[in-house]
């Protein structure tokens, strides 16, 4: 893999914040069980809820779930199956509002959980800001491991469609 080849994406971001190991192997195009029942759920989340925003914007390298006007201002949205990733989900919607951004598109963020009817507003703070950064050169690092790191049993483990090349 080329120092150049690579390019941070929320996809990324989201995994970095559960699992190092699912970063390496997504950044290696290396794509977890699509028959894993937590993939087909999440599939049919996307498919089946907020019908009327547009949904799946490619800008560059990154893929926003929602987006939409509301009282003039743009916000993107992130659906989620479950807010149990609270931390994951809130540093890849603030990753793109930051790409955004720096395309000099202000926008707010909304995580929206729809088994739950929850939605978490996220506004990109400077402390969101550095995080993000600190996150994507840590990403990056990791990528360019020569082997994955090291599996680690952690609570996430069990709904994880990667699991048969930790554990198998």
């Amino acid at each position: 893999m080329s120092q150049s080849s690579l390019h941070v994406t929320g996809t990324l971001v989201w995994y970095y914040y559960i699992c190092a190991r699912e970063v390496w192997l997504m950044a290696r195009n290396i794509e977890p069980d699509q028959e894993d029942p937590n993939v087909d759920l999440g599939r049919f989340i996307s498919e089946t809820t907020y019908q009327r925003d547009k949904k799946e914007i490619n800008i560059g390298h990154i893929k926003l779930d929602i987006m939409r006007k509301d009282k003039g201002q743009l916000v993107v949205g992130e659906v989620k199956k479950s807010s149990k990733y609270l931390k994951s989900a809130t540093m890849q919607l603030a990753f793109y509002l930051q790409e955004l951004k720096e395309l000099g598109v202000e926008a707010e963020g909304e995580l929206l959980f729809p088994k739950e009817k929850k939605k978490v507003q996220v506004t990109l703070t400077p402390q969101l800001e550095q995080e993000i950064e600190k996150a994507k050169a840590d990403i990056l690092r990791i990528a360019y491991l020569e082997a994955p790191p090291a599996p680690q049993k952690i609570n996430y483990c069990r709904n994880c469609a990667y699991a048969e090349f930790c554990w198998a």
